[in-house]
């Protein structure tokens, strides 16, 4: 490729900066967003040159630039090909595991992103690209697919005089014309295009391209013309909602949104998600329940994209001076501790969530207590969130101003009035999904643990100060399903819309939730005091689960029965799994949870 003799530096101007900083960002600042991440590429890929010897394939894209540089700029700002540049560097430098694909299939999709530059320039010309599990994908273009002795192999992609060919051992598989159209044994890549002319969102369906997967990329999975047809349509509803209640945040995405990898569905109301800074533009999707969902996850990871873009030309944290790296946070959208880099993604994302469910509400129908519910539950949570780190040392003066602004607009998002049923719902939810995290990730000192262990056991008339020490954050790597509740409410909002007697039958919901107890769903459900004998017999026989403790305190709370046991089990959970479980180790015996609650929580405020 021609080397530029200098990139370019970038600059955002203030007004791009505050519209960024609100959350916000319209076409000109994704522009420059962009702009920023094209330099960004070409320097990753000066870089592998110097690395490693790029050989034929260089010489084909340098040609390739010379004849179509539009078409190799393209393809330099496709998603996947920032995710390629990243991890084949790491690969080079052993910061990644070198497993399966060999570094040499790595290393080659530069024969494969040539080639598509090639065809799409119309040259002639012959290369070598990987073979990976019998099918040659084409970045942007397609895969053929070819008979597979090995898993790893070469084929060679020849064009000549208009026509174009990807030869193997077995097999001629002819790259079909015009671009993008289907043929024997090949598979081209869609483009879904959807909206009025003017307001058109345009994006790849990309189902083959390895990169495409994050952070780890996958093999080919084309699919059917079915289900193609299924993600053509979600995505029309979905553009047509965004362009009626999210006009401006549309209008980004037309330039900020390039590329939409579908996965296979998840359970309902848990979508899966994902989007990375090294693939600007890129979004990674489980199949929807229904446009409104895929909407929001449209939504969700454009903030993510912006964030990515951003903090690559300019920083929001300082270097960890202040902290180890090694301090975690709680994240109430999250099962796992996050570090600091990670909430403020979470921050910026779910700001995002909650200010389309605040337009949403207006305008769903009969969906509407869904909406106000999801408005409730993430201002909440967001606020939470922000609180946590408001005046942390490591914000730069961008990353404060962030923050800050952030959390004026979600000041004002609380007060707005939500209806009184959502209102409570989502507090219930908000809560107990703080109070099942300390269940699962925070350790009261263990000499305390011990000390208490034997005041109780001792008959003492209360534990001991030293309980009431910080506990330490130690992530466990089985929790799960930490919102549980949420999707239960989810499904009883849902069933209500559609006339299904969700409360006739409580318990059978909660078979439709992961992780969910029969327990819970007698909560959401409003049988407090039900649901507290449930919890208690459970931990009859499950003595150590985390989300049965939490869940405990937050019927005892109710219910208004014993309310020093539901107050400590609230707000401290994590002392009453880690002493109950020390109690019975000691004498071979459970306590009775409620009653060692309320000895826990008698010697002061938690």
């Amino acid at each position: 490729m021609n080397a530029e003799p200098s990139l370019p530096r970038h600059h955002l101007p203030p007004e791009s900066v505050a519209e960024l900083v609100r959350g916000e960002g319209g076409p000109a600042t994704l522009g420059l967003l962009l702009d920023g991440e094209r330099s960004r590429r070409l320097l990753l890929l000066r870089m592998l040159d110097d690395a490693t010897e790029l050989g034929p394939a260089w010489d084909l894209l340098s040609a390739a630039q010379r004849r179509a540089p539009r078409v190799v700029d393209d393809l330099l700002m496709y998603p996947q090909t920032g995710m390629w540049l990243t991890t084949a560097l790491r690969r080079l430098r052993g910061t990644l595991p070198q497993d399966d694909p060999p570094l040499s299939v790595v290393l080659g999709h530069i024969s494969a992103l040539a080639a598509t530059a090639a065809l799409r320039a119309e040259l002639d010309f012959a290369i070598d690209v990987p073979v990976r599990h019998g099918r040659v994908p084409l970045p942007t273009l397609g895969c053929a697919m070819v008979p597979a002795t090995e898993p790893w192999s070469t084929a060679t992609v020849r064009a000549a005089g208009g026509r174009a060919v990807v030869e193997a051992p077995g097999a001629s598989i002819a790259v079909p014309l015009p671009l993008g159209s289907p043929g024997p044994g090949w598979h081209p890549m869609r483009r879904l295009a959807v909206g009025p002319a003017d307001q058109r969102l345009d994006v790849a369906l990309d189902d083959v391209d390895p990169y495409r997967t994050y952070p780890q990329p996958t093999e080919p999975r084309p699919l059917s013309d079915e289900a193609a047809a299924q993600w053509r349509r979600m995505l029309e509803e979905a553009w047509q909602l965004l362009l009626r209640e999210q006009p401006e945040t549309a209008g980004a995405m037309r330039r900020g949104v390039l590329s939409l990898t579908p996965t296979p569905a998840g359970e309902r109301f848990r979508p899966r998600s994902v989007s990375a800074g090294d693939a600007f533009g890129g979004i990674e999707a489980s199949e929807p329940d229904d446009a409104v969902q895929l909407a929001a996850t449209l939504v969700h990871e454009f903030q993510h994209t912006k964030l990515g873009g951003l903090l690559h030309l300019t920083p929001l944290l300082a270097p960890g001076a202040h902290e180890d790296g090694k301090v975690l946070w709680y994240a109430p959208w999250r099962d796992d501790p996050r570090p600091l880099e990670g909430l403020l993604q979470g921050i910026y994302a779910f700001m995002g969530i909650t200010g389309f469910w605040r337009a949403r509400r207006w305008s769903a129908g009969a969906d509407s207590a869904v909406a106000h519910f999801e408005f409730a539950l993430w201002r909440a949570q967001v606020g939470v969130a922000m609180n946590q780190v408001h005046r942390h040392p490591r914000f730069t003066q961008h990353g404060t101003a962030l923050l800050d602004t952030l959390r004026e607009r979600c000041a004002k998002w609380l007060q707005e009035q939500v209806p009184e049923e959502q209102t409570a719902l989502a507090r219930l939810c908000a809560d107990d999904h703080v109070a099942r995290w300390r269940a699962h990730h925070l350790r009261p000192p263990a000499p305390a643990v011990d000390e208490a262990a034997r005041a109780w056991s001792a008959g003492a008339s209360e534990p001991p100060a030293s309980l009431t020490a910080a506990p330490a954050v130690v992530p466990n790597p089985y929790a799960r399903w930490l919102d549980s509740l949420a999707m239960l409410v989810r499904h009883r909002l849902s069933d209500a819309n559609e006339d299904r007697p969700w409360s006739d039958e409580p318990e059978k919901a909660a078979t439709r939730v992961n992780g969910a107890l029969p327990a819970d769903s007698l909560l959401i459900a409003g049988d407090a005091l039900t649901a507290c004998d449930a919890y208690v017999a459970h931990l009859t026989v499950e003595p150590n689960r985390a989300d049965t403790w939490a869940g405990l305190g937050r019927a005892l709370a109710l219910t208004g029965i014993e309310p020093t046991a539901a107050r400590l089990l609230c707000e401290t959970p994590e002392r009453a799994r880690a002493v109950h479980a020390a109690v019975s180790r000691a004498v071979g015996r459970a306590p009775d949870p409620i009653h060692l609650a309320a000895w826990l929580g008698s010697s002061s405020p938690a």
